[in-house]
Order: structure tokens, then sequence, then C-alpha cells
């Protein structure tokens, strides 16, 4: 099986660096061990920053520190043009930059804990061409692949 690649959103990344429980945390681990390949985007980045730094200053340095120690590659965000030509995608347009470098960096799997305006429309991933779930149904989905080779 090649190495499975995954898209972390701000809510998968920030569950992985402040809770040391939990699936998002393993995706972490297993970019650390080169298990996976995990990226993100600057749009993600700064999402994440932004959020764990009016939520949970505490973390803060950890932000970092985790996308070091994961490997996590921080890939570029689509340009104003590629978002307004692809909102169709979905009815969040705010959601727009984060599912589209997801298709652009050609992940397996985009991970996220947004039910909202990800995980409760099917059409979204179906327009994408993306699997799209939880840090937990990530895993499962590993294991099921890990299992069939």
């Amino acid at each position: 099986m090649k190495k499975v690649s995954i898209f972390l959103d701000s809510s998968a990344l920030i569950a992985g660096v402040i809770s040391e429980n939990g699936a998002a945390h393993v995706l972490l681990q297993l970019g650390e061990t080169e298990s996976v390949s995990l990226t993100i985007s600057k749009f993600v980045f700064n999402e994440t920053t932004r959020s764990i730094g009016r939520k949970s200053p505490e973390n803060l340095a950890n932000v970092q520190k985790e996308i070091e120690k994961a490997k996590i590659v921080i890939a570029q965000d689509p340009s104003q043009e590629e978002i307004q030509a692809n909102l169709y995608l979905m009815d969040d347009p705010d959601d727009i930059p984060v599912l589209l470098a997801a298709i652009k960096a050609k992940v397996d799997y985009l991970a996220t804990h947004d039910h909202k305006h990800f995980l409760n429309d099917p059409r979204v991933a179906e327009k994408a061409g993306l699997k799209i779930g939880t840090p937990g149904d990530v895993l499962a989905w590993i294991r099921e692949n890990l299992s069939s080779t």
C-alpha cells in the first residue's frame, strides 16, 4: 500500500494539538513516524493559530512544534479566482479554500470535525472527488486498507 496522504482542516489539527487522546492526535503521531503524509494549507495554519490563540493560548507554541514533529507539509492556498470559480462545491464559501487546497494537494482523505459544512453533506465529498471524514473515520479507513493488502 502506498503511503496514505491526509489533509487536516483546522478542527482536526486543533484537536490533535490540544488533546493527547483521540484520533486526531494519532494521525499526528503517524505523521511523526512517516507512516502517513499530512498536509495543511496556509489558510488552515492561520485559522488554527487564530483559534488556539483565542481559546487555548497556552497551546499556541505547540502548534508549530506539532507541525514540525508530524512533518506536516504546508501547501499554498488557492487563488481568489479559483475560489470564485468553485463556490458551487459547498454551501459555506468560507470553507472553499480548505476544500480546494485538499483537492490540489491530491490527498486520499480530508480529516475534519466540521459536521455542519463537510460531514453532514455527502455532496461535498462527491463533488470534490475526495473522501471526507472525521479523524476516526480516517483511522478506520487506514486499518481497512492495511488489512486488505
